[in-house]
C-alpha cells in the first residue's frame, strides 16, 4: 500500500486534475490519498470531499508551508511507503504501482522518483548533484568539455544527467518523492526536516537520507507531468535564502562562502 500526499494552496482545480490521474492511473498498488489544506482563501476545502470522498482531508488553520504540511500528513499515513506529489503534477501511466514496487525490492533504496516532463514534452532536469567547490570549478573553466558525456552526467548531473537510464542522483526534486516510512526513524527528529517553509526542502531530505546509509534512486521507465509552480509566486527571494541557509547548516564555512560567491 502506499500513502499519496498532496498539498493543496489555493490551487483547487489543479490539485482535483492531480487526484483525479491517481484515481485513473494507480491500478497495481493499494494506496490512500491524504491531501492537507494550507487554509486556503480561494474556495472552502471541504469541496475536495464532495468530488472525493474517499480521500483524506486535513485542514490546517495557518500555512504552514510545504514541509510542515507533508509533516503533518504523514503523521496520518497508514502505508509503509509514502508519496510526496505535488498538486501541479498528471500521471500518464501506473507511475506510483511502478515506483513503489521498484522501492520495496532494493533494500539500499530510501526514496525514489520517476522521469518529469513539461507539458510540451520537454524533460525537467529533477536529479540532481550536491553544491560542490570542486564541481562547481570544473563547469564554470568548463573542464567538463574534457571528459565523456557519460562521466561528466554522472558526476555534475543536473542538465548533463541520462534520463533514459536507472540512476542514483545525489538529490532528487520534491515533485514525486516516494519512501519508505522506515527512514524516519533514522532522520534527525525522527522527521523530514522541515525548517524550510518551502524550495531546498528535498535537498536536505535527500542528504539526510544519504546520511542514513541508502540510497536515492531514478527510474526512467514511467513519466508524470509536471506543470510547475502551479502554486508558486516569486520564488527566489526564498529560494536564495533556504540555499544559503542548507550551506550554512551543511558545509565548512570555506565552502559555504565559495559556493555563495562563485555560484
Amino acid at each position: 500500500m502506499v500513502s499519496i500526499v498532496v498539498i493543496n494552496y489555493n490551487t483547487f482545480n489543479t490539485t482535483c486534475t492531480c487526484i483525479s490521474s491517481v484515481i485513473e492511473h494507480t491500478k497495481a498498488v493499494q494506496y490512500e490519498i491524504i491531501l492537507v489544506d494550507n487554509a486556503s482563501t480561494e474556495r472552502n476545502p471541504d469541496d475536495f470531499l464532495k468530488t472525493f470522498p474517499q480521500i483524506i482531508l486535513i485542514k490546517s488553520q495557518e500555512n504552514i508551508g510545504f514541509s510542515k504540511g507533508n509533516n503533518l500528513a504523514i503523521a496520518s499515513c497508514s502505508a509503509e511507503v509514502i508519496l510526496l506529489l505535488n498538486s501541479d503534477t498528471l500521471l500518464k501511466n501506473d507511475s506510483i504501482s511502478i515506483c513503489a514496487h521498484e522501492l520495496i525490492s532494493q533494500t539500499n533504496f530510501g526514496a525514489v522518483t520517476c522521469k518529469l516532463e513539461f507539458p510540451n514534452g520537454m524533460i525537467q532536469h529533477n536529479c540532481q548533484s550536491f553544491p560542490s567547490p570542486l564541481k562547481l570549478v570544473i563547469e564554470k573553466l568548463r573542464i567538463h568539455k574534457l571528459l565523456t558525456k557519460s562521466v561528466v552526467g554522472n558526476y555534475l548531473q543536473g542538465f548533463y544527467w541520462n534520463y533514459e537510464k536507472k540512476g542514483r542522483p545525489d538529490w532528487i526534486w520534491g515533485t514525486f518523492f516516494m519512501f519508505k516510512r522506515e527512514i524516519l526513524a533514522k532522520m534527525p527528529q525522527q522527521k523530514l526536516d522541515d525548517s524550510y517553509f518551502m524550495y531546498v526542502e528535498d535537498m536536505q531530505w535527500c542528504l539526510d537520507i544519504r546520511k542514513a546509509g541508502f540510497d536515492i534512486a531514478y527510474l526512467p521507465q514511467t513519466t508524470i507531468i509536471h506543470l510547475h509552480g502551479g502554486s508558486a509566486s516569486k520564488p527566489n527571494t526564498q529560494l536564495q535564502k533556504n540555499y544559503d541557509d542548507f550551506l550554512n547548516n551543511n558545509y565548512s564555512s570555506f565552502s559555504s562562502r565559495f559556493l555563495k560567491f562563485f555560484s
